[in-house]
């Protein structure tokens, strides 16, 4: 064989390992992504899908699997994690039940129109676990009802001017 040969069977082997080896980190980054979430993503899918509501905050479960928004209006959010896709939902008055988690970063959450969504959802800390429940509580009560007052002679509810 000749230099000429040699090179150019050097440079097609080194060709072919390197188109092989970008192949493999290609295909290994798409499969963590597809099973990582991702919080930017999140957040621009919930735009798609409600681009009306603008989002104040976002509390993410500690597997980052299920989000719980915060809405600029009062109004809750809630986002479940597939893949690369996202379930995104707007909670209103009675869309969810909550009771306590089996430990204090924990809430179990109930959703009558949607039963797949329910279950134990364990945050990063109890602080972030109260917020949610503050968060969830805060779309049971309708927002024209003030807080029950013992003054009142209406059975504790008030319109709210």
């Amino acid at each position: 064989m000749d230099l000429q040969s040699t090179l150019w069977i050097g440079l097609m082997a080194a060709v072919i390992i390197s188109a092989l080896f970008f192949r493999d980190r290609m295909l290994a980054r798409a499969a963590r992504d597809a099973t990582e979430a991702d919080t930017g993503l999140a957040i621009l899918d919930f735009g798609r899908a409600y681009p009306e509501e603008a989002i104040r905050s976002i509390h993410m479960t500690e597997d980052e699997g299920a989000y719980f928004l915060r809405l600029h209006d009062g109004k809750a959010g809630f986002m479940q994690a597939h893949g690369a896709h996202y379930l995104c939902h707007l909670l209103g008055p009675g869309s969810v039940q909550m009771s306590a988690g089996p430990d204090n970063r924990s809430i179990r959450a109930h959703f009558p129109d949607f039963a797949y969504l329910d279950g134990v959802y364990r945050f990063r800390s109890e602080a972030e676990a109260a917020e949610v429940s503050l968060l969830l509580l805060e779309t049971v009560v309708p927002r024209d009802v003030a807080p029950f007052s013992d003054d009142d002679n209406n059975g504790g509810e008030r319109p709210v001017h």
